[in-house]
């Protein structure tokens, strides 16, 4: 099954002048695959992921994610969709440090309320229990160490099932042992749960141990 397929994908930029950053991109992405977008800083890679979670709707082409074809649809109709069928990591993880682990995971689920509260914190600490961090449940964010605020970002990103993950340089300010974490975290999500993971990072490292590589250069797939 086809999780990601994207068909002619092209982006202009206008400020300070005309320039198109990304030129006819055709690509697709199957159910549970580990895909990483790598390329040398500029060349597209982040302006595409960008495309492929919904937020920037100004491009020429059609984009298909979880079946359904997301391209003319409105911000309303995009949010909605985001929350049902997207998690998103991110290099910095956007935890509310005042909130605790609990309650960060909590969030997204209960702006979807598909379920109620109780059920909502059981699954969120199902999540955690995902990524080994359930004994911090009731800690602040704020104190915990980086790494382990990058693994309750992902648990935060699975509170709701999504089909397709999209991190963008999740591994970007965490050490070696901490990448490493994080990587097998992900690669056991795409095995365990055939969830759809596509990620922009500049770590060859992470980007060899997943299932497939799509290199850009000069906003074109090169590889």
């Amino acid at each position: 099954m086809i999780s990601i397929s994207a068909k002619n994908i092209t982006k202009y930029f206008h400020e300070p002048t005309t320039f198109k950053v990304l030129k006819d991109l055709y690509f697709e992405v199957n159910k549970g695959e580990f895909v990483s977008l790598v390329g040398k800083s500029g060349c597209g890679k982040s302006t595409l992921l960008y495309i492929l979670s919904t937020m920037d709707t100004d491009y020429e082409g059609s984009l298909i994610l979880n079946g359904e074809n997301v391209t003319g649809k409105g911000q309303d109709e995009l949010s909605r969709f985001r929350n049902n069928h997207l998690g998103f990591v991110f290099q910095f993880h956007f935890l509310l440090p005042e909130f605790s682990v609990l309650e960060n995971v909590m969030l997204p689920a209960l702006k979807l309320s598909k379920f109620n509260k109780d059920e909502i914190e059981h699954r969120a600490i199902e999540k955690l229990k995902l990524v080994g961090m359930d004994e911090y449940a009731l800690k602040s964010a704020g104190k915990l160490s980086g790494g382990q605020q990058q693994r309750v970002a992902i648990a935060r990103a699975l509170i709701n099932d999504p089909a397709v993950i999209m991190g963008d340089e999740p591994t970007g300010n965490l050490d070696k042992q901490n990448s490493m974490i994080v990587l097998d975290i992900l690669k056991k999500l795409a095995v365990e749960n055939h969830q759809t993971i596509i990620t922009v990072t500049h770590d060859h490292d992470f980007a060899k141990q997943t299932d497939r590589t799509i290199e850009m250069e000069d906003g074109k797939i090169i590889n």
